[in-house]
């Protein structure tokens, strides 16, 4: 199987390296110093899957890396809009496109950009990230990915996406080919959205977030807020929801973070608008109250404005 990964970032390069290590046929789009440091030098990985070296073919322009039978979108959720139509050449030949951003928009936003029947709903959960140019480390044993067809495909067989369920199974991710990949995604969404947005503002690991009593009730409350968000836009998520993901979290490693609070902390600009600023979006347009939300939205919009260059950059304290 064919497969191309665009982003070489903490999720993307990981799935990169264990592919390639397995003996896929995968083809890496990414650019800048990290992505010239692993044309140069090859991709390093450190992970509980193993520590080692891979070479990966490695190009700036999507249409140079196709067409392939599957393509994973690894990069942040607010770059898939404007990189959307430059992976037509991709999937020319009938591929399927799978994105595996933080957050419950990026499908669509494909979709829109190349057709429903060339994308597919798809997640990933696991800790992971640039660790200098041409490295990734990932560390807990969690890698789990989940895809699944979309619209009128869902619950349908999906022999393209059992085709690249076998490919990431063989390189050692925990992989489903699940029913219904909206509810999966909001899944996903409950568990890193307000992980990322309660520890951005706290400006500290799980470990600390989930262990001073009033920090973890305000994480309790924004996975309330979720949940609520989401059954009112149709999303079957079970009614124990919450208590399933705080129980994940009591398991994630005390010194881990999330994407979005990673890139805050060090004046990157975020997923804040895909994640934080999605919530209170949509909880508008549904008519549900998301109060905690809206206040730790305006919290950070500041330093994402400062990421941006919206507004002049200040101290950081």
């Amino acid at each position: 199987m064919r497969i191309a990964i665009v982003g070489g970032g903490g999720v993307g390069g990981l799935l990169a390296g264990l592919l390639a290590r397995a003996g896929v046929d995968v083809r890496l789009v990414a650019r800048g110093a990290h992505a010239e440091a692993i044309r140069r030098d090859g991709l390093r990985v450190d992970s509980p899957l193993g520590a080692f070296s891979v070479r990966i073919p490695v190009a700036e322009d999507p249409a140079a890396a196709g067409p392939v039978d599957a393509v994973l979108v690894a990069v942040k959720a607010w770059q898939v809009a404007d990189l959307a139509p430059r992976l037509a050449p991709l999937v020319a030949g009938g591929g399927v496109v799978v994105p595996l951003q933080n957050g419950v928009e990026a499908a669509g936003r494909l979709a829109a950009a190349l057709g429903e029947e060339r994308v597919a709903g798809g997640l990933v959960s696991v800790l992971s990230w640039i660790d200098g140019p041409g490295a990734v480390k990932q560390v807990g044993a969690m890698l789990r990915v989940r895809v699944g067809e979309r619209g009128a495909r869902a619950g349908a067989p999906s022999p393209r996406l059992e085709a690249l369920a076998a490919a990431l199974r063989a390189a050692g991710a925990d992989v489903e080919v699940v029913a219904d990949v909206e509810r999966a995604s909001w899944e996903k969404f409950l568990l890193i959205e307000p992980w990322g947005a309660v520890a951005a503002v706290a400006r500290a690991p799980i470990g600390v977030v989930r262990g001073v009593p009033e920090t973890r009730a305000l994480l309790v409350r924004a996975q309330e807020e979720l949940a609520a968000l989401a059954r009112a836009r149709g999303v079957a998520l079970a009614p124990d929801a919450v208590a399933r993901t705080l129980a994940t979290l009591d398991g994630v490693p005390a010194e881990g973070t999330a994407s979005m609070q990673r890139d805050l902390g060090a004046g990157k600009p975020s997923e804040l608008e895909d994640q934080v600023g999605a919530v209170v979006r949509l909880a508008r347009e549904a008519g549900v109250p998301v109060p905690l939300h809206e206040a730790i939205h305006g919290a950070l919009l500041p330093q994402e404005r400062a990421a941006r260059g919206q507004i002049e950059r200040f101290p950081r304290t």
